[in-house]
C-alpha cells in the first residue's frame, strides 16, 4: 500500500496517484488494451433502491451532469508543480486548455503558461534540435522520449499531438534550455525526425500536422524520404486497435482530426481517405454494438463487451472511447439514445470517483471527451465558470 501525502488545503485530496511513477500505478494509462474478464451484463439494470434504473435523462439533466464532472475536476483535482510532472499536467491541459491550473508554491497558475515561459515542471525535456536554417540559425526543437517514466513524453509526439488544440499559433514562444524558440521549430523538428519514431506509432504526431499543416502537405525528414499527412493516416489505419495504446482510441482520434480537417478544405473521401472514414464509422459502430445495458461503454474499449468493478478502469476505457465518439460524430448523432446514456454512465463514474484518487491519464482523457461534447451538443463554456453560468446551473 502506498503512503499517500497529507495537504494542508481544504480541498479533497490530489490525484496523488498521479505522483507515483513506473509500475505502482492505480491504473496503467497509455498501455495496450488489457484482456479483462468480461462481466455478464445480460441483467436488468437496477438502481440503489432496486427499482428499474432510469437510463433516458433530459437534456437539462445531462447538460447539468456534465458541468459538475467537468467543475468539480477542475476546482478540486487540483496538481502541484512539486508534487506531480509533465504527464499528468498536460493532460490536463487537453482537456482545459490554457485554463488548466495548477499549484505554484502559494499560488496557482496555467500550466502551459508557466511552462513554456521556461518554469520549471518534470519531465517536460525539450533540447535543441538540428539546425534548420544556417542564415537565420534557427534550430528545431526536440522532445525528449521518456517512455515507461508516466513523468515524462511517454510516445513519440505526444506533447504536440496534445497541445495542438490549446490555441497556440505557430510562432507562439517556447523557452527551451534558456533560448526562445517557436512551436514552428517545433513542428519542423518533428517532420525532420519523422522516420526515427522508434515504434512507427504516429497518432500524435497526425494530430499536431493535421492541426497545423494544410490538407495534402508533404515534407522531407532527415533522411531524404518524403511524408505527408496521407501517408501517416495510411500507415495508421494498418494497425490493429486491439494491439494499440488505451484500444486504439488515440489513433482513432488521430485519424479523425486528419480526416475532419481533409473535408473542412474540400477533399473528396476516397482513395486512403475513404478507408479512414470507414474505420471511423466500423469504430462508432462497434462502440455501439459493445455497449453494456446500463449506458457504459466496454471496458475493454472496441475489443468485446465487458464491464470492470475498478472505478479507475472504468474512466480510462470509456472516457477515452468517448473522447473519440465526440470528436467523429456529429452533433446529431451524439444525440442518440445510445450516446447520451454512454454520456450519462461516464458523469456517473465522475460522481462515485469524487473521495479517491484518480489516475490522471483516465481522468482527463475522460474529461476532455465530456468537453467535446458538451460542445458540440450544448455549445461552448469557460473555466471556471463565470457568475453567469453559476446563475444558469442553479436555476436548471
Amino acid at each position: 500500500m502506498f503512503d499517500l501525502p497529507s495537504f494542508t488545503s481544504p480541498l479533497p485530496r490530489l490525484i496523488t496517484a498521479c505522483t507515483l511513477l513506473g509500475s505502482a500505478l492505480l491504473f496503467a494509462g497509455c498501455e495496450t488494451s488489457p484482456d479483462l474478464p468480461t462481466v455478464q451484463t445480460n441483467r436488468p439494470v437496477i438502481d440503489e433502491s432496486g427499482a428499474p434504473k432510469k437510463l433516458e435523462l433530459t437534456d437539462a439533466e445531462l447538460k447539468k451532469q456534465i458541468d459538475d464532472a467537468l467543475d468539480y475536476t477542475y476546482e478540486n483535482r487540483r496538481l502541484d508543480l512539486k508534487d506531480q510532472a509533465a504527464w499528468q499536467m498536460i493532460h490536463g491541459a487537453l482537456a482545459f486548455k490554457r485554463d488548466f491550473l495548477v499549484r505554484d508554491g502559494d499560488k496557482d497558475v496555467s500550466a502551459l503558461t508557466h511552462v513554456l515561459n521556461g518554469g520549471k515542471m518534470k519531465g517536460w525535456n525539450l533540447v535543441r534540435g538540428d539546425l534548420l536554417n544556417e542564415e537565420t540559425k534557427q534550430y528545431g526543437v526536440r522532445a525528449l522520449l521518456e517512455e515507461g517514466t508516466k513523468a515524462g513524453q511517454g510516445h513519440t509526439d505526444q506533447w504536440l499531438g496534445y497541445l495542438c488544440d490549446c490555441g497556440m499559433p505557430l510562432d507562439e514562444a517556447v523557452m527551451v534550455e534558456g533560448e526562445q524558440q517557436t512551436l514552428n521549430d517545433w513542428i519542423l523538428q518533428a517532420e525532420r525526425d519523422v522516420h526515427r519514431n522508434p515504434a512507427k506509432e504516429y497518432s500524435w504526431t497526425l494530430m499536431a500536422l493535421s492541426a497545423y499543416r494544410k490538407p495534402g502537405y508533404t515534407w522531407m525528414a532527415a533522411d531524404g524520404s518524403e511524408w505527408s499527412i496521407e501517408k501517416l493516416a495510411e500507415i495508421e489505419l494498418g494497425y490493429s486497435l486491439d494491439q494499440s495504446p488505451c484500444g486504439g482510441a488515440h489513433r482513432m482520434f488521430g485519424l479523425v482530426m486528419a480526416r475532419d480537417r481533409h473535408v473542412a478544405a474540400g477533399g473528396k473521401l476516397e482513395g486512403v481517405w475513404a478507408d479512414v472514414d470507414q474505420k471511423i464509422k466500423d469504430t462508432i459502430a462497434k462502440a455501439k454494438e459493445l455497449q453494456n445495458p446500463d449506458g457504459s461503454l466496454s471496458s475493454n474499449y472496441f475489443q468485446r463487451q465487458g464491464m470492470s468493478a475498478d472505478l479507475a478502469q472504468a474512466m480510462g476505457s470509456a472516457g477515452h472511447c468517448m473522447e473519440f465518439l465526440a470528436a467523429a460524430m456529429t452533433k446529431e448523432e451524439l444525440q442518440e439514445p445510445w450516446v447520451r446514456r454512454a454520456v450519462g454512465s461516464v458523469c456517473s463514474v465522475f460522481r462515485k470517483t469524487k473521495a479517491v484518487d484518480v489516475e490522471c491519464g483516465a481522468l482527463f482523457h475522460a474529461a476532455h471527451g465530456l468537453r467535446l461534447y458538451r460542445f458540440k451538443v450544448f455549445g461552448p463554456r469557460t473555466f471556471p465558470a463565470t457568475g453567469e453560468e453559476v446563475k444558469t446551473a442553479a436555476a436548471n
